[in-house]
């Protein structure tokens, strides 16, 4: 049974700890004197630490790949505001000796009340194709069960188990907010989108032992991929009409919202540019979340790729201003200042 958990790093700060990790990425990279060390991204279900071998390099960089699980005897500690670890031993472990769910990152939501939420929006629909269509989304078995499984990306947001649907939930609760601010929107489109924009990581992410592409994600992409599930349910509706299939496709291809983020066409209509906007925020907004928990102590966190940027924890601002600083025990109180101003004038 894993002992250490990587969010728990703060207390075992300048400790020598070992447990096991999953190998999310390797790297062999030269030193300055033409040696080389270990770059390594570990996981546990709690998050992910930078490990670095500087040491006996060779005796290790052949024993184990990326995806590999290990067991590591090393130094906790911190670089710039995150903590790392610094290898002592490696030792590839066996896989009669993992425990799965010691290292994929799962959801703190109930699944089960996730699923609920989703069954409820599409069960208020009054457009009678599209609840329909998302009815048979929902009712394939496997289907459903990848849904509530998948991440909804490889790491740049919500990337954990039951992370593909703890987003689109958020975004149907910010699409069911903000569409009735805007009276040309229609909200059973908007919300269909919500629900159908990123089906298709169910079969472009592998989730099983590590977070990764599967070969079908790499050459065809989660929207190519949303497409061909979208036309085979389609058939099994009877009487659906085309044009609403060609705006549903187009609310799939356009959500990334811009050509340069992978999006084949710009938004085109009021409910595809909602959803492209929705969406980026929800996305944006969980992987600050997501960072700040990772730098639990920066007030400025380090560099944000997903966001090109670092970030600042207006949370720990915000405290110091509700908590100023206290004067220390030698400075005399503004009282004491005025009584002694007012008694030198009077000598």
């Amino acid at each position: 049974m894993k002992q250490f958990f990587i969010k728990d790093a703060a207390s075992y700060e300048n400790q020598v700890i070992t447990s096991s990790f999953l190998v999310s990425s390797k790297q062999i990279k030269p030193k300055k004197t033409g040696d080389i060390f270990l770059a390594l991204t570990l996981s546990d279900r709690s998050g992910q630490i930078d490990g670095k071998m500087w040491d006996n390099v060779a005796d290790a960089v052949d024993t184990f790949e990326q995806d590999d699980f290990l067991k590591i005897r090393g130094l906790v500690n911190k670089y710039s505001n995150r903590y790392q670890l610094t290898i002592h031993k490696i030792r590839r472990m066996e896989e009669s000796e993992v425990e799965y769910s010691d290292y994929l990152p799962k959801t703190t939501k109930d699944v089960d009340e996730l699923w609920r939420t989703v069954t409820a929006y599409v069960a208020g629909f009054q457009n009678v194709h599209l609840k329909s269509l998302l009815e048979a989304f929902m009712g394939d078995p496997q289907i459903a069960e990848a849904y509530r499984q998948a991440p909804a990306a490889k790491s740049l947001h919500h990337a954990f188990i039951g992370g593909l649907l703890e987003h689109v939930v958020s975004l149907m609760k910010l699409c069911e907010t903000v569409a009735p601010l805007y009276p040309q929107i229609n909200r059973d489109l908007l919300l269909a989108g919500a629900f159908l924009h990123d089906i298709g990581k169910i079969y472009e992410l592998n989730y099983q032992r590590s977070f990764s592409y599967t070969t079908k994600g790499q050459l065809l992409g989660h929207m190519i991929i949303e497409l061909e599930m979208l036309h085979d349910k389609i058939a099994l509706v009877p009487g659906f009409p085309a044009e609403l299939k060609v705006l549903i496709e187009h609310l799939i291809i356009s959500h990334h919202g811009k050509y340069e983020f992978g999006s084949p066409k710009l938004p085109m209509f009021p409910e595809a540019l909602m959803l492209h906007y929705l969406d980026d925020l929800d996305s944006k907004m969980e992987s600050m979340r997501a960072h700040f928990e990772r730098e639990p102590d920066a007030e400025w966190t380090s560099y944000n790729g997903s966001l090109s940027r670092t970030l600042l924890n207006c949370e720990k601002v915000l405290a110091k201003i509700a908590a100023p600083e206290q004067p220390s025990a030698e400075s005399p109180e503004p009282e004491q200042i005025v009584m002694k101003a007012v008694a030198g004038e009077s000598e």
